[in-house]
């Protein structure tokens, strides 16, 4: 299984998805920045885009976590920043509900 860092400030949609991840076996910490994240803990960057989406992308590209797969998602009627995401180099980019409902197969799919 994955060990995921999620980088996800909305405590209360984070809290569900880490459960979830958890749940199927994945090791999940929470970060509220990726400052001194140590690259060679995390299989899987997990990275809310509905919040400033061109700060958290720049934060993700700084970050040195190169090896690490990266998942991002985004608020479905935001069209451009799963764009953003994907031209930025994201591995995966998914609506946020699809995370909810699928996100540990979406973990498992990437890290695979």
């Amino acid at each position: 299984m994955a060990r995921v860092l999620a980088f996800v400030p909305d405590l209360l949609f984070g809290s569900g998805v880490v459960a979830s991840l958890e749940a199927a076996g994945h090791q999940v910490a929470l970060a509220s920045e990726l400052a001194g994240a140590d690259p060679g803990e995390v299989d899987v960057l997990l990275v809310d885009l509905t919040v400033d989406p061109e700060a958290r992308i720049a934060a993700v590209q700084s970050a040195g976590l190169r090896d690490s797969k990266t998942v991002a998602f985004y608020s479905h009627i935001e069209q451009e920043v799963r764009v953003l995401a994907e031209e930025a180099g994201f591995d995966l980019v998914v609506p946020r509900s699809r995370m909810a409902r699928e996100g540990p197969e979406l973990i498992a799919r990437v890290s695979g």
